[in-house]
């Protein structure tokens, strides 16, 4: 089978996940939960899914049927799909287009492109900016201004990536880079070392007395589509998946001042700058220099500049300026929590709702991962697009889960389940069923437009229910996507601080929420957290990593997460709950 070159997982999942949407836009049913979840099957395969379909392998895909495995090989094959094709073109003119933004779904989108023959993004910012979409039936000001930002938004995600999506490309390159004899050391650098949450583009940097033979090698990596401009101590190109890297080379004795300065953010590397022009010395990326004799003080591993200019190490997650330089200088730096701390994932998805593994499955992916436990929390009733299970469903799922635990595995399988918090901040399984739940995670998943006074009393109350334990994605946002509703998270977190309920960090790359601010927010008011992969097959549950990543930059202990505890201790802090 040919395949066209090129074609990547996640390129392959946005065509499925273009297909469920333009179903879902025609009312037809199941079918684009079926696409979605081969979608989301592809997205996190740890192989090339053109080398699965080469060899045969597309129905070994959970939620890959032979429907799907077929239109997949056909991407694979050609680039396109014909069925997405005669989907687009069954849509009125800019529809499409249109339903990307935030606010506007496929009603809305029809009524602007008939009343207004608004055809583009361009069209919808223009006529919104003139006041012309306010008067239209079922929109009004408000609706406008939503839309603007909805614009902005929609902008603004075209220039970021994922981290969760983008680490593992920068990673590779990396590895290959490292593989060379030429290289002496290799590091990620930039936004990508500090771990924020969306990356603009990647920055790369290299110890070696052979800059061109590192840059020869650089060009021609697998992935690399153009190259912008090429030298011997910087060359820039752009992979298949549109995203920018940046390698610099520079000598070994220069590496650890190379890498302080193309990792920290530009504010804290400004404020690192101050302290030792008030030396009388310069910093830069070649080195720390003493300017009263041009003596290098210090340049080649981090730790000795920061140590020459007074400070304790700092990890690379914290540099934002936001205080960790005077932390530094003071020795009170947190001993933040470590990526090996986690001892078992508090919000799990399975098959029983929108998840696409088993129990079994789930639980044995986790044992991979050397957890004690996990907490299967699938969606409870009212969550109709996510199968949510009704009490009679979760009981049978309990006894499901009591078995596999009587089997002995070595991670326990604890009952749980996420809840909706409804408009009044009550929950959508009854007290008597939470009761029996070893975890109960509540959430918000609709009605995101409510005031925030509205919104804040709304969690609050759910948090007053004795059974909830945790508040999932406290803010509800989809980064790039759907900004956070309006919310107190200052008067959030003192409640939970009180009620003793957990804040979850969802580890999800596309939420990250709480985010790393809200978090160090939440902690000074004395919250605590719990992390959650928010996983829906066996490869997700790796997402932790990024939720561990942003309790890393919000300054989190393992001491105010919940799960790094072994499982007696979860027991004794959820039963003290």
């Amino acid at each position: 089978m040919e395949m066209l070159p090129g074609m990547t997982n996640l390129e392959v999942a946005a065509i499925l996940h273009e297909v469920a949407d333009l179903l879902e836009i025609k009312g037809v049913r199941f079918k684009p939960h079926a696409y979605r979840r081969a979608a989301m099957a592809i997205e996190t395969l740890p192989e090339d899914v053109a080398d699965v379909a080469r060899e045969g392998r597309l129905g070994d895909i959970p939620g890959v049927g032979r429907g799907i495995a077929e239109k997949i090989e056909e991407i694979v094959k050609t680039g396109r799909l014909a069925y997405l094709e005669s989907l687009r073109r069954e849509l009125p003119a800019g529809v499409q287009e249109l339903i990307r933004i935030e606010g506007i779904g496929p009603k809305k989108a029809t009524v602007l492109t008939r009343d207004l023959g608004i055809r583009s993004i361009d069209d919808l910012e223009a006529a919104a900016k003139a006041g012309r979409i306010r008067d239209l039936p079922g929109f009004g000001e408000k609706t406008e201004q939503n839309i603007l930002a909805g614009i902005r938004m929609s902008r603004t995600a075209k220039e970021r990536y994922l981290l969760g999506y983008i680490l593992p490309i920068a990673r590779e390159i990396e590895e290959r880079l490292r593989g060379l004899d030429a290289v002496r050391q290799v590091s990620l650098a930039g936004s990508t070392r500090r771990r924020k949450e969306t990356i603009g583009d990647l920055d790369i940097l290299a110890a070696s007395a052979r800059p061109e033979e590192v840059m020869e090698a650089f060009v021609a990596l697998p992935g690399v589509v153009r190259v912008l401009a090429r030298g011997t101590t910087k060359t820039s190109v752009v992979l298949a998946t549109g995203i920018q890297v940046d390698l610099r080379v520079v000598e070994e004795r220069q590496f650890g001042a190379a890498l302080q300065y193309f990792t920290g953010s530009k504010e804290h590397n400004i404020a690192l700058r101050k302290l030792a022009i008030a030396r009388n010395w310069r910093l830069n990326e070649y080195g720390l220099v003493d300017l009263a004799d041009n003596r290098t003080i210090a340049g080649e591993d981090e730790a000795g500049v920061y140590r020459a200019l007074g400070l304790a190490w700092i990890e690379p997650e914290l540099r934002e300026d936001r205080g960790e330089l005077e932390a530094a200088r003071t020795g009170t730096l947190p001993d933040i929590v470590g990526y090996d701390a986690i001892r078992g994932d508090l919000h799990v998805h399975t098959r029983w709702s929108e998840g696409v593994h088993s129990i079994g499955d789930m639980a044995e992916a986790a044992t991979a991962l050397g957890y004690e436990y996990i907490a299967i929390c699938d969606h409870a009733e009212t969550l109709h697009i996510a199968r949510g299970l009704s009490p009679e469903r979760l009981a049978n799922q309990m006894r499901e889960i009591e078995q596999i635990n009587r089997e002995g595995g070595s991670v326990t399988v604890l009952t749980g389940t996420e809840c909706n918090i409804g408009m009044d901040g009550s929950v959508d399984l009854p007290d008597s069923v939470l009761a029996d739940l070893d975890v109960v995670v509540a959430s918000v998943h609709s009605g995101f437009k409510q005031p925030e006074r509205a919104m804040t009393e709304r969690v609050v109350t759910a948090m007053h229910n004795d059974h909830v334990d945790i508040i999932g994605h406290p803010t509800g946002r989809i980064l790039l996507t759907r900004e956070p509703y309006r919310i107190d998270i200052a008067a959030v977190a003192k409640n939970a601080a009180v009620l003793g309920v957990l804040l979850e960090i969802d580890a999800f790359p596309g939420r990250l929420d709480l985010s790393d601010v809200n978090a160090r927010l939440a902690r000074d008011a004395g919250a605590r957290f719990s992390l959650g992969s928010d996983a829906h097959n066996r490869e997700n549950l790796r997402y932790m990593e990024f939720g561990v990543a942003t309790a890393r930059r919000g300054w989190l202990t393992a001491d105010d997460i919940a799960n790094t505890r072994p499982l007696a201790g979860l027991r004794e802090l959820l039963t003290r709950r």
